[in-house]
């Protein structure tokens, strides 16, 4: 089994907006869970949680702002 079937509940950014930008995210067994929406058949890639939590923590913290 790969990735994309061991994973259940893939899931979008409430903020998204259709441009074709945006991925979606599911809770693995192991990892969390990283696809293209416009193309979810495609390339998954899977993260630790512990870094998965901090990257969410560093971009609600505006760390990863390409403007600052």
């Amino acid at each position: 089994m790969d990735a994309v079937q061991l994973a259940s509940g893939w899931r979008k950014a409430s903020h998204s907006v259709n441009n074709g930008q945006c991925v979606e995210v599911a809770a693995g067994r192991a990892a969390v869970l990283v696809r293209d929406s416009v193309n979810p058949s495609g390339a998954v890639v899977a993260y630790a949680p512990a870094a998965w939590r901090a990257f969410i923590s560093s971009a609600k913290a505006g760390r990863l702002d390409s403007r600052r």
